[in-house]
């Protein structure tokens, strides 16, 4: 039986929001296979950011997105508590 996805939450505290948003398109293009991005947006300023990625673990959003933009921002990695969520797509 094949393990649920996991929805992440990458928030992000952005430094360099041309590089990051840049990063991150490139990236979009090379998921991990089975890895889903749900959701990219950020605060009007460009200071924040949050990314919503469908994957097995946090471990391995956390690593393919710090390969792509981890020089331009710090992130906070969480599993998403679906059951609570509202409009999460399962």
């Amino acid at each position: 039986m094949q393990k649920a996805k996991a929805h992440v939450l990458a928030w992000s505290t952005v430094s360099d929001g041309d590089k990051f948003w840049s990063a991150l398109k490139k990236a979009n293009a090379q998921l991990p296979p089975g890895a889903a991005w749900k959701l990219a947006v950020a605060s009007k300023d460009g200071a924040k950011a949050v990314n919503v990625i469908a994957h097995d673990s946090v471990d391995g959003v956390r690593e393919f997105f710090e390969t792509h933009a981890g020089a331009y921002a710090t992130t906070e990695y969480f599993e998403a508590d679906a059951a609570n969520a509202v409009g999460l797509v399962r």
